[in-house]
């Protein structure tokens, strides 16, 4: 053999060895594909498809959510036909919603490898329409969504493409995820398709870090050869919503979520972040900021069972900045959760607690009461006026007979659409910020149902009640607060500003229970009407 043969031999072997260490060198330089436009070209890599390509590697779970045409589906094929190729034994299953959507990936792979070197191509044993298998082993098939697609599987991956439009993706997933238990992976990828879907489900659940899934989002943006007037002409041919869903990759309800889903995109670019420390005991207490000695907080809480569906919540809300500081969703017994209102209260300066008093609520509102905590939030039993002496008065810890306060938030049909209203006013405004995953996908599956505003089917809306109990009381109990102590300060004084009517003090009320006059204004107590 001569030199220039087996210097030949040796540079293939250096390349196969770098396309085996690395996928991306592998696709960038040897894999065609076939483009709808250019026909077939090398596919070279956009800088966000090697960053997906690295996620694909780095983690075992991944859920892609992205826009039309941005080359991920090719992608994913691009992948699949790397571990084939370089590692024994991958057996590897797409799911789609018909056989034929699942057949175009095998398809994709099947081009790429048909266009490689002869020194890189497989050995093939099996090749089909639905089905691709090499001499070591690995092998991909496409089949169509069923309940039993994939069950008897031993999957090395699982691909479920355009998964939000799969029926019964749920019992699919359950099914096929069994069989990754001995270290195999899953890609799930899909555009949109509205909220309360399985896709929607895993997205919101990867996103507040409840499940194992890396989130990656590739809207139209991210593709270089697109700009605004691309996306302009999007919607002149399908129509806003239709683009949003489409090529922005949003989760756009139809206009139906109680905040409009514009909002909800605003807050998750411009507050959500991730909270600087993850606490208690099941770290399900996130912290943004600590408490500061300055400051004055409140804690409004939405209490369960612990043992349901439902979540028990709280939120820690800085009262001058509207700001959230801190936010729990977990599921703990109601005792529990009332040592924890208590304990985490205290931490913040004796925050005003505000839990709310449903029939679960007095478990832990025994609880508070039992330890003596002295700051706890009291409204009448009629729900006609809160009582601004007893508000006041932070030794103020067991019912009073006389005149029927009760400790805790009672949320009613009179009091509900009230509260809500105030924190759609707040973030309508953009005066309240919202820093937690959490608290926003709550929102994207906060509707309006047959006119009652609600969570959707199989959804929560614990910490959006919680957080509404939080930002009515700071907007009145704590203004007449305000209001009631300079009062005080004004009779003592010798109630400069009195006027024909009787000014409230500590020992009396003017002829209207509901009502004071302070100076030149009229002060209307009935809050909760």
């Amino acid at each position: 053999m001569n030199a220039t043969a087996q210097q030949l031999r040796d540079k293939i072997k250096e390349e196969f060895k770098k396309c085996a260490l690395d996928s991306s060198y592998f696709l960038t330089r040897y894999s065609y594909i076939q483009h709808p436009i250019r026909g077939r070209v090398l596919f070279d890599l956009y800088h966000y498809q090697k960053d997906a390509l690295k996620d694909f590697e780095n983690h075992d779970y991944n859920i892609v959510l992205k826009g039309r045409q941005i080359g991920i589906s090719t992608l994913v094929a691009g992948y699949a036909l790397w571990l084939m190729l370089f590692h024994k034994d991958k057996n590897i299953l797409v799911i789609a919603t018909k056989q034929e959507t699942a057949k175009n990936l095998v398809t994709k792979v099947k081009f790429m490898h048909q266009n490689l070197p002869v020194w890189l191509r497989g050995n093939i044993i099996t090749d089909n329409k639905l089905s691709l298998q090499f001499s070591n082993g690995s092998q991909i098939k496409a089949v169509a969504s069923s309940p039993d697609a994939g069950r008897s599987e031993a999957l090395s991956l699982l691909i479920l493409d355009e998964a939000a439009f799969i029926d019964n993706a749920d019992i699919i997933w359950t099914a096929a995820s069994s069989t990754l238990s001995t270290g195999g992976k899953a890609i799930l990828l899909s555009t949109p398709n509205g909220v309360g879907n399985f896709f929607h489900k895993m997205w919101q659940q990867a996103e507040t870090k409840t499940n194992n899934f890396n989130t990656i989002l590739l809207d139209w943006r991210v593709h270089p050869e697109r700009d605004q007037a691309w996306r302009d002409r999007q919607t002149e041919l399908m129509g806003e919503l239709q683009a949003i869903q489409e090529h922005d990759a949003s989760f756009i309800f139809s206009g139906n979520t109680v905040i409009p889903a514009e909002i909800l995109e605003f807050y998750k670019a411009t507050y959500v972040q991730e909270p600087i420390s993850k606490e208690g005991f099941d770290s399900n207490l996130w912290v943004w900021e600590y408490p500061s000695p300055s400051k004055s907080y409140i804690v409004c809480a939405d209490v369960a069972r612990g043992d349901g569906e439902d979540y028990s919540t709280f939120h820690v809300i800085d009262v001058e900045t509207s700001t959230q500081v801190a936010e729990y969703k977990g599921k703990v017994e109601t005792k529990q959760f009332g040592n924890m209102l208590v304990s985490i209260a205290t931490q913040y300066n004796d925050a005003l607690l505000i839990p709310d008093n449903s029939s679960i609520g007095w478990n832990a509102i025994q609880q508070i009461i039992d330890r003596n905590y002295r700051n706890l939030f009291y409204m009448s039993r009629d729900l006609q006026y809160v009582d601004v002496e007893h508000q006041l008065n932070r030794k103020y810890l067991k019912e009073d007979k006389n005149t029927s306060l009760v400790p805790g938030f009672m949320i009613s049909q009179r009091t509900r659409p009230l509260i809500i209203a105030r924190l759609k006013e707040y973030m309508l405004d953009n005066s309240f910020t919202i820093r937690s995953s959490r608290m926003i996908a709550e929102l994207e599956t906060f509707i309006w149902k047959n006119g009652r505003p609600e969570a959707l089917g199989g959804y929560n809306d614990d910490l959006v009640l919680a957080l509404c109990i939080g930002l009515w009381v700071r907007d009145t109990a704590l203004r007449l607060r305000q209001e009631g102590i300079e009062l005080t300060k004004i009779a003592l004084d010798g109630a400069k500003y009195q006027t024909n009517a009787m000014v409230y003090t500590n020992n009396n009320l003017n002829h209207n229970p509901y009502e004071m006059q302070i100076g030149p204004e009229k002060e209307n107590l009935r809050w909760l009407l």
